[in-house]
C-alpha cells in the first residue's frame, strides 16, 4: 500500500491528512498554527503520521498548501489553496462547480469545471468583516470563546442588523446592540448573515454555478449553513463533521497520491 500525505498550513490552524492508494483517508490531525509555521506543519503532520502507525519515511510523497506553504519544509511539493480546495471538494462531491472556503482570516470563491480545474475565483477584501475572525471577536467582545459561537446562535430568535461594510463600524453596531439591550445570541446571529452576505457577493463574482460545497472551520456552524442555503434558495453540500476542515489537506493528499502515481512510485 502507497500512502501519501497532504497538509494544509492555515492562519489559525494547520491540518494533515494521510490517505492510501484508494485515496482513502487513513489518518488526519489538527493543530493551532501559531507564529512558527514550519513547526506546526512538522507536528501535525507527526501527530497524523503516529494516527496511521507509520513514519514519515514511509509517506511516498508529501504537498503543502494554505498561506504558509512556502515556510513547510517536510512537504514535497506546493499547490495553492485554491487548487488544494477544488481537488478535495470534488473528490467528495463530484457535481460540486462552485466552492466556498471561508477561513479564520481569508474567504475564497471560486468555480470550477467538469474536471476540477478552476475556472474563475476571487479573494474577499482586505476588511476582516469577510472573514471568520470577524465572528470570534464579536463572540469575544460578548464573552464567548469561539468554541460558543455554534451553540450561543442556536438560541437566536432574530438576527441583529449589522451592516458588516466595515469590521470597525460592524463591532459600533455590536456595542450599540449590547447597549440596547440585545440579547447576545441575536448579535451573534446577525454577525453570521453579514458575513454570509459577503460570501454571497463573493460567489456572485465568479458566477456561481450549482452545485454548491462549503468549506473551511468557519462552516462548522450549522446556522451559517443554513444562512447560506437560505440566501442561494437552494441546497448545498457540506462536508460531515470536522471533515469541512480538512478538504483543503485531502486535496493535497489526493495530488501526492496523483504525483506518487506518475513518478511511478514503489508501494511501502
Amino acid at each position: 500500500m502507497t500512502l501519501a500525505a497532504g497538509i494544509d498550513v492555515g492562519s489559525t490552524y494547520t491540518k494533515a491528512v494521510v490517505v492510501d492508494d484508494d485515496l482513502a483517508i487513513v489518518a488526519r490531525a489538527m493543530a493551532p498554527t501559531g507564529f512558527k509555521l514550519a513547526q506546526a506543519a512538522e507536528g501535525a503532520l507527526a501527530a497524523a503520521c503516529t494516527e496511521a502507525g507509520v513514519a514519515r519515511e514511509d509517506l511516498a510523497y508529501v504537498v503543502a498548501t494554505g498561506f504558509g506553504r512556502h515556510q513547510t519544509m517536510v512537504c514535497d511539493a506546493r499547490v495553492t489553496d485554491i487548487t488544494a480546495a477544488a481537488r478535495g471538494t470534488t473528490h467528495l462531491f463530484p457535481g460540486t462547480r462552485t466552492v466556498l472556503d471561508v477561513g479564520g482570516q481569508t474567504m475564497k470563491a471560486s468555480r470550477l469545471d467538469g474536471a476540477a480545474h478552476v475556472r474563475s475565483f476571487r479573494l474577499n477584501d482586505k476588511c476582516a468583516a469577510g472573514t471568520g475572525a470577524f465572528l470570534e471577536k464579536t463572540a469575544r467582545y460578548m464573552g464567548y470563546g469561539t468554541t460558543e459561537i455554534g451553540a450561543l446562535v442556536e438560541t437566536s430568535k432574530e438576527a441583529a442588523a449589522i451592516s458588516g461594510v466595515c469590521a470597525v463600524f460592524a463591532e459600533s453596531e455590536v456595542i450599540n446592540h449590547l447597549s440596547e439591550g440585545v440579547a447576545p445570541a441575536d448579535i451573534m446571529h446577525g454577525a453570521i448573515v453579514s458575513l454570509v452576505g459577503r460570501s454571497v457577493q463573493l460567489m456572485k463574482r465568479v458566477r456561481m454555478e450549482p452545485e454548491f460545497t462549503l468549506i473551511g472551520g468557519i462552516l462548522r456552524f450549522s446556522r451559517m449553513v443554513d444562512v447560506i442555503r437560505d440566501q442561494l434558495q437552494t441546497d448545498v453540500n457540506v462536508p460531515p463533521g470536522d471533515l469541512v476542515q480538512f478538504v483543503s489537506a485531502l486535496g493535497s493528499a489526493i495530488l501526492a497520491q496523483r504525483r506518487v502515481a506518475k513518478l511511478g512510485a514503489p508501494a511501502t
